[in-house]
């Protein structure tokens, strides 16, 4: 039976993907009283748990005998499994402490870590107006370093760990479902581990576990898996190209939360260097618009 793209459904798939991905910091913020490395530990344990029932519903044949036939992939997942377990400590750390604007920095930032790894690792050629956007975007990050007197650490772990987690990804084919299940489980014994050393964590309370914050805690694992399959979804019924254009909503959504739900400061000074951040954003996606057009032209 052949496939027929629905754009509709794309677009509405592609919004409920971003905009979650966006808000998220209200479901960490209800978990503030536990420990960011806490949170993070249950959302490895129930992602694991949701992801292996999710797998009994959405067959994909022939995935593990695949994986198994390429050993090198498990390895590469074994990597990616690390960095995503670093992006989403970091997130979370971020959401607890109040530094959602920097948090958002970091993935205003991502699509042009994409496109520096691309040239580092893949070989591919920066265009002239990609390197005008990585150099606004540069400069950016910069200023904010005079400026703050700091190193932006926050928006570059969540930057280049996501950066990196989609470069091994793309090297190891694996569908995204079942990849982020085995990514999980891989990362499963290090969790128990964590519990198991951690006696007096809340979580090993056995009060707890009839608490409404142990309810908030299992609830990690369909959050975090069901955008990812929206996304999927999406990128079923939409060109790729607008797939990165809509990937812009998740920043944008968590600095208006951080700004005005949350009441995090966002000075003068921080217009100027977001604004060579939104520069190299509008160039590199004036790039990547201009590029397609030629493209279906010829």
């Amino acid at each position: 039976m052949s496939f027929t793209a629905n754009p509709r459904r794309g677009y509405i798939l592609g919004l409920a993907a971003y905009c979650t991905w966006g808000m998220f910091p209200l479901y960490f913020k209800s978990l503030e009283g536990i420990p960011a490395i806490e949170v993070v530990v249950h959302r490895v344990l129930w992602s694991a748990l949701f992801g292996a029932l999710l797998l009994m519903i959405w067959r994909h044949p022939g995935w593990f005998r695949e994986l198994l036939a390429h050993p090198k992939r498990l390895l590469a997942l074994t990597a990616s499994g690390a960095l995503i377990a670093v992006n989403w400590l970091t997130y979370v750390w971020a959401v607890h402490n109040d530094y959602m604007v920097e948090a958002s920095l970091g993935y205003y930032i991502n699509p042009l870590v994409n496109v520096v790894l691309a040239m580092i690792f893949l070989r591919e050629r920066l265009r002239r107006l990609q390197w005008v956007a990585v150099a606004l975007a540069a400069t950016g990050v910069g200023l904010q370093i005079i400026q703050l007197g700091v190193m932006p650490w926050v928006a570059l772990i969540l930057a280049l760990s996501f950066g990196f987690y989609g470069l091994i990804r793309k090297q190891a084919p694996v569908a995204a479902l079942p990849g982020l299940a085995i990514e999980t489980w891989l990362l499963l014994p290090v969790a128990l581990l964590w519990l198991g050393l951690n006696p007096q964590a809340e979580s090993s309370q056995p009060a707890f576990w009839g608490t409404g914050q142990m309810l908030w805690l299992a609830a990690a694992g369909p959050i975090t898996l069901l955008p990812l399959l929206c996304f999927n979804g999406a990128a079923k019924h939409l060109p790729y190209a607008t797939i990165a254009f809509l990937q812009y909503i998740t920043p944008t959504v968590l600095l208006l939360l951080a700004v005005l739900w949350f009441g995090e400061p966002f000075e003068s000074r921080s217009w100027i260097y977001f604004g060579f951040i939104w520069a190299a954003l509008a160039v590199y996606s004036w790039d990547a618009w201009r590029v397609l057009r030629k493209t279906a032209a010829t």
